[in-house]
Protein backbone atom coordinates (compact mmCIF):
# COMPACT_ATOMS: atom_id res chain seq x y z
CA UNK A 1 0.00 0.00 0.00
CA UNK A 2 1.13 3.56 -0.97
CA UNK A 3 2.25 5.72 1.90
CA UNK A 4 0.53 9.29 2.11
CA UNK A 5 2.65 12.14 0.59
CA UNK A 6 1.91 15.84 1.16
CA UNK A 7 0.74 16.81 -2.77
CA UNK A 8 1.90 20.32 -1.27
CA UNK A 9 5.68 19.29 -1.10
CA UNK A 10 6.01 18.38 -4.86
CA UNK A 11 4.65 21.78 -5.70
CA UNK A 12 7.61 23.08 -7.94
CA UNK A 13 9.36 20.40 -8.89
CA UNK A 14 9.38 18.44 -12.49
CA UNK A 15 6.93 15.35 -12.62
CA UNK A 16 9.60 13.18 -13.79
CA UNK A 17 11.56 14.23 -10.53
CA UNK A 18 9.00 12.03 -8.15
CA UNK A 19 10.00 9.53 -6.48
CA UNK A 20 8.60 5.71 -7.17
CA UNK A 21 6.54 5.95 -3.86
CA UNK A 22 5.55 9.30 -4.50
CA UNK A 23 4.16 9.02 -7.37
CA UNK A 24 2.32 5.79 -5.97
CA UNK A 25 0.39 8.02 -3.23
CA UNK A 26 -0.06 10.88 -5.89
CA UNK A 27 -1.32 8.63 -8.71
CA UNK A 28 -4.91 10.27 -9.41
CA UNK A 29 -4.31 13.79 -8.78
CA UNK A 30 -4.40 16.16 -11.28
CA UNK A 31 -1.57 18.49 -11.92
CA UNK A 32 -1.23 22.21 -13.78
CA UNK A 33 2.03 22.65 -15.82
CA UNK A 34 3.03 25.85 -17.33
CA UNK A 35 2.12 25.78 -21.20
CA UNK A 36 5.12 25.36 -23.61
CA UNK A 37 5.45 28.77 -26.04
CA UNK A 38 8.94 29.49 -27.78
CA UNK A 39 8.46 32.43 -25.99
CA UNK A 40 8.19 31.02 -22.21
CA UNK A 41 10.28 28.11 -22.71
CA UNK A 42 9.07 27.04 -18.93
CA UNK A 43 10.29 24.20 -17.31
CA UNK A 44 8.22 21.52 -16.27
CA UNK A 45 7.15 22.33 -13.20
CA UNK A 46 4.48 21.35 -10.94
CA UNK A 47 2.32 24.72 -10.13
CA UNK A 48 -0.76 23.02 -8.95
CA UNK A 49 -2.02 19.67 -7.63
CA UNK A 50 -5.25 18.60 -6.57
CA UNK A 51 -7.89 15.75 -6.53
CA UNK A 52 -9.85 17.45 -8.99
CA UNK A 53 -9.02 20.51 -12.00
CA UNK A 54 -11.39 22.75 -10.40
CA UNK A 55 -8.44 22.67 -7.25
CA UNK A 56 -5.94 22.87 -9.49
CA UNK A 57 -7.47 25.85 -11.02
CA UNK A 58 -8.59 27.09 -7.28
CA UNK A 59 -4.77 26.54 -6.40
CA UNK A 60 -3.56 28.45 -9.34
CA UNK A 61 -5.66 31.36 -8.74
CA UNK A 62 -4.98 31.46 -5.41
CA UNK A 63 -1.32 32.04 -6.13
CA UNK A 64 -1.45 34.97 -8.58
CA UNK A 65 -1.08 32.64 -11.75
CA UNK A 66 -3.27 32.65 -14.70
CA UNK A 67 -5.20 29.10 -14.83
CA UNK A 68 -5.22 29.93 -18.88
CA UNK A 69 -1.35 29.45 -19.57
CA UNK A 70 -1.60 26.02 -17.95
CA UNK A 71 -1.97 22.55 -19.12
CA UNK A 72 -3.52 19.92 -16.87
CA UNK A 73 -2.61 16.08 -16.98
CA UNK A 74 -3.68 13.12 -14.45
CA UNK A 75 -0.56 12.03 -12.66
CA UNK A 76 -0.50 8.17 -13.46
CA UNK A 77 0.96 4.93 -11.63
CA UNK A 78 4.69 4.76 -12.15
CA UNK A 79 4.56 1.25 -14.23
CA UNK A 80 1.86 -1.66 -14.16
CA UNK A 81 1.17 -3.63 -10.61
Amino acid sequence: MASTVDSRKVIGRSPESLRVQERLALAGKHIALELYTPRTLPLRRIEAIGDSLGECLRMLKERGLDPKQFEFTLLTLPYQI
